[in-house]
């Protein structure tokens, strides 16, 4: 074969013999050449090498024609399994001249032998060492055996099927198909990770690996606009016959009229069968009447269709996109998931999602997050909520919700029983609605994650609320209580809840006033207990060293911890010097303790504030002094602060 620097290129499925008398080249190559550079495994795994198909190449030899000698052709040896005899019609005469004929090998199905080599080879990267077994666990030989044997039989069979459909193709496509699943398939095993103990031991039969196609994704790669003719390639794979695609995923691509239309009919031939469509930033850049007639295509494509998932976020909706959808949302009535972020849900808009979907009795996750909703748009989505019982996941985040609409979406949320995640950060509520939460909290009593952040709550509204918590959710995992001008009056209240915690994961009373005193009395419940901590973020609280030194103490012997941020604060270089030292001395190391990039050694928690005693400010950083310290001292004694040696 001419050398691939020589300008020629090579393709594996076809052959043109050159003007040189050079004869075709053998099939076992050819086989060889095809399947290497096919992966077999996620990225960082090695490709399939030529050798690891020996018997396959063995087996296409022992049928084709014999061998001829070893040959020299511009100073390389040609591997002699690519020379065969000459066919007779190229034993013409150089005078009548040579003409191109064409080559053709059947690459589809693999043998036996081929089959048990893949499974083999799958067994030894799914045992091995990579990036990922470092983070999930390492297989054992029988459990990635277990697992390649199953992969390779859900990826033959997906193959297979593909291959029927094309009968008179070479097997190119099902031989990349092949590659392409299996390698998919691996990556999932390998970040699930192996069986624990307490897993019981399924039968293969009764734990198959869903075939990759039931998803049909065209969201990778850059934001582009879509046209007609684009339109058409990228959908093609949706009008094959008997194609199993479930689930959509549209996002990222931007449909104007004439793709809007290719894709309408192909979206009504195949709504049947599916269960979850992303449409999410698919109109993004183009005039509003276009990107709402498109929005009505696709709604009335998909109207009908038996959806548990659908997300049409960051389309910029307003009320005349959500009417535009009007088909579509009017028939969901088995949603379990429900995603309009970022789609300048108004109060209008708000009002006609709710009248439009018939029924949110099945809703999982409502998220709402980033719209420009306030007081009179929290009203009808209080109104849904009411009507979701099964909610477990609930995100009203920055949507400029005021007192009054705080106060209504935390009556509504008394009806939601089975909620898991909570998150309404950063928006107007106050202390009135903060009031109002604390009262439906005891209801909540599955509660796992909770973003309370920015919501103005001040220390009347946050006592309120760690109050009932320290009762009603000592299961908690996330709690986020950031930007709520939280001082030290509230200190004792949010000390007693985190006592409470003792599942706490991760967290957060950044951006407060916690001073000294404070964040004395805060890390003091955080010393003992509290095993699955793993963060823990109090920047920007106006702490100096006695601070700064005790938070260092209360995380210092905590299994896993991860990541302690007390930037921003006032901490002296020699503050900083002791929480360094205080890490370095437990069971943790320094890498834990976050960057101190907006530490300010030299500044003083009162300026700007009138200073009732008139003393010194930097009195508070010393230990045990009943000077100006607030009480501090006495704190102090009742917290186990190692020195260093």
């Amino acid at each position: 074969l001419p050398p691939r620097s020589a300008g020629r290129r090579f393709f594996p499925f076809q052959y043109r013999a050159p003007a040189q008398t050079l004869p075709p080249p053998h099939p076992a190559g050819i086989f060889r050449r095809a399947l290497s550079t096919l992966p077999v495994g996620p990225p960082h795994l090695p490709s399939t090498q030529p050798a690891s198909l020996e018997a396959t190449a063995s087996r296409l030899e022992s049928v084709s024609p014999r061998p001829l000698s070893l040959k020299y052709r511009r100073g390389r040896r040609l591997d002699p399994r690519l020379r065969c005899e000459v066919p007779p019609f190229h034993m013409e005469s150089t005078a009548e001249g040579l003409q191109p004929r064409t080559f053709s090998v059947k690459l589809w199905p693999p043998s036996e032998s081929t089959r048990l080599m893949l499974v083999e080879r799958m067994t030894k990267n799914l045992s091995a060492e990579c990036i990922f077994s470092r983070k999930y666990g390492i297989l054992s030989k029988e459990e990635a055996h277990e697992n390649a044997k199953r992969i390779e039989e859900v990826c033959f069979a997906s193959a297979e099927e593909h291959f029927k459909k094309e009968p008179d193709g070479d097997g190119s496509s099902a031989v990349q198909l092949y590659a392409k699943e299996t390698s998919k398939l691996m990556l999932e095993v390998l970040k699930k990770g192996p069986r624990t103990t307490e897993e019981p031991e399924a039968p293969v039969v009764d734990t198959p690996l869903e075939p990759a196609d039931t998803v049909f994704d065209i969201s990778g790669g850059k934001r582009a606009f879509i046209e007609a003719e684009e339109a058409k390639e990228l959908l093609s794979p949706l009008t094959k016959p008997g194609n199993s695609y479930k689930r959509i995923c549209f996002s990222n691509r931007s449909f104007g009229i004439g793709a809007a239309n290719v894709a309408g009919p192909i979206l009504e031939s195949i709504k049947s069968q599916l269960t979850e469509v992303d449409i999410s930033d698919f109109v993004a850049g183009r005039p509003e009447d276009e990107a709402l007639d498109v929005m009505r295509i696709f709604s009335k494509a998909l109207a009908g269709s038996v959806l548990s998932y659908l997300n049409i976020s960051d389309n910029a909706l307003g009320e005349k996109g959500v009417r535009a959808f009007t088909e579509l949302l009017k028939s969901q009535g088995d949603l379990e998931e429900l995603y309009v972020m970022n789609d300048g849900i108004s109060e209008e808009a708000a009002k006609a999602l709710s009248e439009l979907i018939p029924s949110t009795e099945k809703l999982k996750v409502l998220h709402f997050h980033n719209n420009m909703t306030g007081d009179e748009g929290a009203m009808p989505i209080a109104e849904m909520v009411k009507r979701s019982p099964n909610l477990e996941s609930f995100r009203c985040s920055a949507t400029r919700i005021g007192s009054d609409g705080g106060v209504a979406l935390a009556e509504a949320l008394g009806t939601c029983t089975r909620l898991k995640k909570l998150d309404i950060r950063d928006n107007l509520f106050g202390v009135e609605a903060g009031v109002a939460l604390s009262k439906t909290l005891p209801k909540l009593g599955g509660l796992v994650e909770l973003y309370l952040s920015d919501l103005n709550l001040e220390n009347e509204g946050t006592i309120a609320i760690v109050n009932v918590l320290k009762q009603s959710a000592p299961q908690l995992e996330v709690l986020e209580m950031a930007g709520n001008e939280i001082t030290a009056k509230a200190a004792k209240a949010v000390a007693e809840c985190l006592t409470a915690m003792q599942s706490l994961k991760k967290l957060t009373l950044a951006e407060n006033e916690l001073k000294d005193d404070g964040a004395v009395t805060i890390a003091k419940s955080l010393q003992e207990g509290h095993p699955d901590l793993k963060e823990l973020d109090v920047s920007t609280n106006l702490f100096q060293r006695s601070g700064a030194r005790c938070f260092a103490q209360a995380v210092t012997n905590k299994p896993g911890f991860v990541l302690l941020n007390i930037n921003s604060n006032f901490i002296s270089n020699k503050g900083v010097d002791e929480v360094k030292e205080i890490l370095k001395g437990g069971k943790n190391s320094l890498e834990v303790l976050g960057p101190l990039d907006e530490n300010d050694p030299e500044g003083d928690p009162e300026d700007g504030e009138d200073e009732e005693d008139g003393e010194d400010a930097d009195d508070e950083e010393k230990d045990g002094d009943d000077n100006g310290d607030g009480g501090l001292g006495s704190k102090l004694q009742g917290l186990k602060v190692e020195e260093e040696d």
